[in-house]
């Protein structure tokens, strides 16, 4: 299951109405996803007027989609306060910038805007070589190319350690979708008390604990949580 088949099967059953996705670049799934109001969030939108065009005539509700070409942390300090100010964000996809910290940043500003019932998605949580988990600096190195995840897997455990007011999981598809919702932690992570120590962890520590540390779920392990999060509005 790729990540805009989970998002579009969510925002249906629970008919939710406003989507954050935040690294957009070219549109692959900020544009095909239907949902009342979109907001896309990138620096640097792989797209122009005329593509926009061309995304409503293929999916009608592009024309309603706001768009902020904007790191997400200037969105959030500078913009969120007044745009989102009457509207709170039922899902959001996380794809930005690929490193534990700034990805760490985006789950904890959308927090603070999203509903009660909301859900919160991640891409790139489960990498599954050392070469795909780098730092962008040494994917810069081999010229941008090959794959790369980076350690986002990282918030994944920094939440299921130090967040005790989430729900967090890993689906085992699309280079590992994270799975971020409120109410009671009921399988914490323990062992870890720190940024800092998080933020050591190697890739072999990863793979040495692929599911404890992700709390990685099978694809069919969906439906149940679709049940679970059925329409509570």
């Amino acid at each position: 299951m790729e990540r805009s088949e989970l998002i579009q099967t969510l925002i249906d059953r629970k008919k939710l109405r406003t989507y954050l996705e935040i690294g957009v670049s070219g549109g692959v799934v900020f544009f095909q996803i239907k949902c009342k109001k979109k907001i896309a969030v990138d620096p640097f939108f792989r797209f122009n007027w005329k593509g926009k065009l061309g995304e409503i005539s293929r999916n009608i509700t592009n024309w309603r989609n706001s768009y902020f070409e904007i790191k997400s942390d200037e969105f959030f300090s500078r913009l969120a306060p007044s745009f989102l100010r009457k509207k709170k964000i039922d899902i959001c996809l996380i794809d930005g910038m690929h490193e534990f910290r700034y990805a760490l940043n985006d789950v904890i500003n959308t927090l603070d805007y999203l509903d009660q019932d909301g859900i919160i998605i991640m891409h790139d949580c489960n990498p599954q070589t050392a070469e795909a988990e780098c730092s962008f600096s040494d994917w810069e190195k081999r010229g941008f190319t090959g794959l790369w995840n980076g350690d986002v897997w990282k918030v994944i455990v920094y939440l299921r350690a130090l967040r005790n007011d989430l729900n967090i999981f890993v689906a085992d598809c699309d280079h590992g979708l994270g799975v971020i919702t409120r109410g009671k932690n009921e399988n914490p992570l323990q062992g870890f008390k720190s940024f800092e120590e998080i933020d050591a962890l190697s890739y072999k520590d990863l793979e040495s604990n692929r599911t404890g540390l992700l709390n990685l779920k099978s694809v069919s392990y969906l439906n149940k949580f679709y049940q679970n999060n059925q329409d509570k509005r």
